[in-house]
């Protein structure tokens, strides 16, 4: 499992408020930041408290139906009244969207390829 937490530091930093400008092309909200910090500390426990490899897999296939989830109704609820997800969180930016569709197609794929399939060759 990869023991870098993506999650874990785009929460922390969105709580130092360097994507806190709603014009931004990407902003972060309290309730982001607290989904990010929490989805950050259970992949680094998970990290080291997970040693069955089929548990990895389904915790990386259930993040990346989480993030697809949330790629395709930030686009769903976009121009909405703020907080426009569960009245908790503020899904405006497209490029979150994007972020979130991404990470959740990356996540999938690395679930579900075949072991080395997406592996990459250094020379």
């Amino acid at each position: 499992m990869n023991r870098r937490p993506p999650f874990f530091v785009s929460g922390r930093v969105g709580y130092v408020g360097v994507f806190s400008d709603t014009n931004s092309a990407s902003y972060l909200d309290a309730g982001e930041n607290v989904a990010h910090t929490v989805l950050g500390v259970v992949a680094i426990a998970a990290a080291f408290l997970l040693r069955d490899a089929s548990l990895q897999k389904w915790l990386v296939v259930v993040v990346g139906i989480v993030a697809l989830f949330f790629g395709v109704y930030g686009f769903i609820v976009a121009g909405n009244t703020p907080p426009n997800t569960f009245g908790v969180s503020n899904l405006e930016s497209p490029a979150d969207d994007v972020l979130h569709l991404v990470v959740g197609i990356r996540a999938l794929a690395a679930a579900f390829m075949p072991r080395g399939a997406m592996a990459t060759t250094t020379a």
